[in-house]
């Protein structure tokens, strides 16, 4: 939970310290804008090994997520939130991307674009590992991620091209991760 060192305040993942040090190495430990972390999401892949965990701060600009990865195939993956709280292979079951009322289009490059759920892609080097953070466009998790259906967050075989419809030809799904939110 909390607490505060030279760096300032900060939050550590304990659910990480179960997942091998070879996949992720130490626990995580995240510095804090104002905002607390709402959300996490534990990553799976379609065999049910581990292979990360994100954390999801609301930010006055957005909802911040801190994602670090493993085990992973190595190239560039498209990395989305679907509107669904569900992750049963091949995590169909994640529906599509979470997205505005009325829907917009998908893609950073179509005018009527993109879907909250989209984000830009993630480029996994050779060894499997990446730890990033990424800005969404989801302003309220509340009733974006949290409603009654929940979300979740997907990694696909391959890069989204960002125009094509509904989902930016992204290929099949490789990782889901369901979107819980944290006890406070």
């Amino acid at each position: 939970m909390p607490h505060t060192d030279s760096t300032g305040p900060r939050i550590r993942l304990t659910a990480w310290l179960a997942m091998p040090a070879v996949l992720l190495g130490a626990s995580l430990s995240l510095p804090l804008a104002a905002e607390p972390t709402l959300g996490e999401s534990m990553m799976q892949d379609r065999n049910g090994n581990t292979v990360g965990a994100v954390l999801l701060s609301e930010t006055p600009n957005g909802v911040l997520l801190h994602a670090r990865l493993g085990n992973l195939p190595s190239g560039v993956h498209a990395f989305h939130i679907h509107e669904t709280g569900a992750c049963e292979p091949p995590f169909d079951s994640a529906g599509g991307h979470l997205t505005a009322e009325p829907p917009n289009a998908h893609g950073y490059l179509i005018e009527d674009g993109p879907h909250l759920g989209d984000m830009p892609n993630i480029h996994i080097p050779e060894n499997g590992r990446l730890e990033i953070e990424v800005m969404t466009q989801v302003a309220d998790m509340d009733t974006q991620v949290f409603d009654d259906d929940g979300a979740a967050l997907v990694i696909h075989e391959g890069a989204d091209d960002y125009q094509s419809q509904p989902s930016g030809a992204a290929g099949p799904r490789i990782a889901c991760g369901v979107i819980e939110k944290r006890a406070e």
